[in-house]
């Protein structure tokens, strides 16, 4: 009976000191938790836009951990966690961020914050997850950040984060993944960052960075991913870095450093997945034990300095998705000298591969076709390729992009091509593929670029090019096309990019559909055989930035309608029949760069506003019946100029051949091979020209004297069209630029 009462004592004793307890902790959390719902609604108040009202359940009548992305403990019912990740939400961070003390993951990625990080994020103590990663943050790291020792990840790419990394980082001990790219860091890279042993992820990608890569690095023996891509490092990459063993991802692409790639890279990182050493100086071999590492996944090395063949050992590699050894010096020779690719048919899982602008000879093999059917990319351009493309190629199935420019590629194009359906890039620019194109390249359903140009293409242009309805660019320049232009191209409302037709044997007029060509940037028909008015529906191709027409048969008058073309910066007509006057609408191209009317059959005044004002844009020489300004000062001077050149050709022969230095016809001869000069009327407009400039020297007041640049501009016109070529006389190619010389923009 005692033992009882005693008992019951004790249990009443207990019970009471553990109700004393529980309001203890319910007296102190409610004012902490009170905290964190003041230092909420404060975050709250700085954010201006939430497109999804996320933030709708954050208000006064209710508690904190019941709002929408908060997380609270369930023992102190304190805020632990906080993830407003990719809701768009626009504004700044408030510093009352730092009175959530209890805060153990922070996420704010994928927004649209901007303003600094406040330096009271350094209060949060227990922090060990903080993201602000994809934000336009400005201002330095703070360095206060340093005190939240218990962070495992630090994550702010992509912000616009200046000034130096802080040393103090590494005071961090616990840090594993430290990710700073994509900001506008500069300085060098810490050599005290090897200090956190514990590091897995290093990311410093795109930024300001110089300096040679500290050597110090090799200490992180447990780093798996490290990238230093894009900044402007420079030196040898430290032989302490190939000891890190455990890495899986190495990139050191687009900086400034030199040197070798020891040959047993691949022994020293067993566990290698992916290999970025793309733009730098680096020289040497590619080393032969990159390819013993059978599940890489990723190797390249393009735009370096690397010479010798490519290692014989490509077939150990199953798991390999991308290869990219483009534009270095790796060579070979003979028939089989591309006879290596039918090694990658063991790389089963192939997407991309690229060993353009190199200096690789051979024959593409008919194995080609046994390449993976998930290859994407195919890049063969620049190299010393000859002989006929396979019709093997047929079954690569999955190709996107296919690309044999710059080579000596003969023979037809392969009907088989049009049976890769999921092609989007055609490129065969600059070979010597001829013959006509075959109608089954109109299967191509999703191109959206396609280069035939400067080769030996013939016929007529296929009219199956109206299927082309996702094409953005067409170049099919520099070939023998003839006939007219087909109706059908001008349907092609996709093309946004460049027409480009030029430098062919096209004929016939322009067709009143090039008004539906309102979104191409660059036309070209420059250089063939086109005749009649140019339509004024040109003027609702609003997108025009570039229209070349020079060199044709067109004649009429220059349509008002240009005027309407606002965004256009070169407007070329040279060398046509183009009679009447000059519209004044022209005066309306704010943004002309260069008007080039030159060797018409144009009249009347010059207009004098917009472009006109600046005469060294304008070129309007050869048009004998155009009255300058410069010739229209006053009708005296006016009629002075016209009576000294009309004296002047009176006096000279019809022929220029018989007034012009024998010697020079001779040298001139010589040197342009298959030229001819042209008929005596354009010989007489040439001596116009030549005589203009002479009088512009001349003229008395110096600030309406030529400049000496336009002097040579204009002269070198004339030249060119007493020089012109004759129809077979083929265009220079650049071949190291890898442009047909002409002023279209790249696309």
């Amino acid at each position: 009976m005692a033992s009882n009462l005693l008992f019951r004592c004790v249990a009443s004793l207990v019970l009471i000191l553990s109700f004393q307890n529980a309001l203890q902790v319910l007296d102190a959390a409610v004012p902490g938790l009170f905290t964190d719902k003041e230092a909420l609604l404060s975050f709250k108040s700085q954010v201006i836009v939430d497109p999804s009202n996320t933030l709708s359940s954050w208000n006064d009548n209710s508690s904190p951990c019941n709002w929408t992305r908060v997380d609270c403990s369930q023992v102190h019912q304190r805020v632990i966690g906080l993830d407003l990740s990719g809701l768009r939400l626009t504004g700044s961070i408030s510093p009352h961020i730092g009175n959530l003390s209890f805060l153990r993951s922070l996420h704010l990625q994928e927004n649209q914050f901007t303003g600094v990080i406040p330096d009271q994020i350094g209060a949060l103590f227990r922090l060990k997850v903080l993201n602000m990663s994809f934000n336009t943050i400005n201002g330095p790291i703070p360095l206060n950040i340093t005190n939240c020792l218990n962070l495992q990840i630090l994550d702010l790419m992509q912000n616009e984060i200046s000034g130096a990394i802080p040393e103090e980082l590494s005071n961090l001990k616990s840090l594993e993944i430290l990710k700073l790219g994509g900001n506008k860091l500069w300085g060098m890279i810490p050599p005290v960052i090897a200090n956190i042993s514990s590091l897995l992820t290093l990311d410093l990608v795109t930024n300001n960075l110089g300096g040679m890569i500290p050597a110090d690095l090799g200490r992180l023996e447990n780093l798996k991913h490290l990238d230093l891509s894009i900044n402007n490092l420079t030196g040898d990459v430290p032989l302490s870095l190939y000891n890190i063993s455990s890495l899986v991802f190495l990139a050191v692409a687009s900086n400034q450093l030199r040197g070798q790639i020891p040959i047993d890279v691949g022994d020293r990182l067993p566990n290698l997945l992916s290999f970025n050493f793309c733009i730098n100086k680096f020289n040497g071999s590619i080393p032969w034990s990159l390819h013993n590492l059978t599940n890489i996944q990723s190797i390249r090395m393009a735009h370096n300095l690397f010479s010798g063949s490519v290692p014989p050992r490509l077939r150990n590699l199953p798991k390999l998705t991308f290869y990219n050894i483009g534009y270095n010096q790796i060579k070979s020779s003979g028939d089989e000298g591309l006879d290596f690719l039918s090694i990658f048919t063991n790389s089963s899982y192939l997407k991309f591969l690229a060993i353009d602008g190199n200096l690789l000879e051979g024959l593409i093999p008919e194995s080609i076709g046994n390449l993976s059917r998930s290859l994407r990319s195919l890049y063969l351009g620049g190299n010393q390729i000859y002989g006929s493309i396979p019709a093997s190629i047929r079954h690569l199935s999955s190709l996107a992009l296919l690309n044999i420019s710059y080579n000596h590629v003969s023979g037809e194009i392969p009907p088989e091509i049009g049976e890769l359906t999921d092609l989007q890039e055609l490129h065969l620019a600059a070979n010597k593929i001829s013959g006509r194109i075959p109608d089954s390249l109109g299967n191509l359903q999703k191109l959206n670029k396609v280069d035939l140009s400067a080769n030996e293409l013939v016929g007529r242009l296929p009219a199956t090019f109206v299927n082309f309805q996702q094409l953005q660019s067409m170049d099919l320049s520099s070939n023998r096309f003839n006939g007219s232009i087909p109706k059908e191209i001008f349907n092609l409302s996709s093309l946004s990019a460049t027409l480009n037709l030029s430098r062919n044997q096209l004929t016939g007029p322009l067709p009143q559909e090039i008004q539906r060509l309102e979104n191409v940037a660059a036309v070209d028909f420059s250089h063939n055989y086109l005749s009649g008015s140019i339509p004024d529906t040109i003027g609702s191709c609003k997108s025009l930035e570039e229209l070349f027409m020079g060199n044709n048969m067109f004649s009429g008058s220059i349509p008002a309608t240009l005027g309407d073309v606002k965004g256009l910066e070169i407007l070329d007509l040279s060398s046509n029949q183009i009679s009447g006057t000059i519209p004044k609408t022209l005066e309306n191209l704010q943004a002309l760069l260069l008007l080039n009317l030159s060797f018409n059959n144009l009249e009347g005044l010059l207009p004098k506003e917009g472009a006109f004002r600046n005469l060294s844009r304008v070129h309007v020489e050869g048009n004998s019946k155009l009255c300058l300004d410069l010739s229209c000062g006053n009708n005296q001077h006016r009629q002075r100029i016209s009576t000294a050149i009309s004296i002047v050709i009176a006096a000279f022969p019809a022929n220029i051949q018989e007034v012009v230095d024998p010697e020079l016809l001779l040298s001139i001869k010589d040197s342009h091979h298959g030229a001819q000069f042209e008929s005596p009327e354009k010989q007489q407009e040439c001596l116009i020209a030549i005589l203009g400039v002479g009088l512009s020297c001349a003229v008395e007041s110096p600030d309406q004297r030529i400049t000496i640049r336009d002097s040579l501009h204009k002269l070198k016109k004339a030249r060119d069209t007493l020089l012109k070529p004759t129809l077979d006389h083929k265009p220079y190619l650049d071949l190291e630029a890898g442009i047909v010389h002409r002023r279209m923009k790249s696309s």
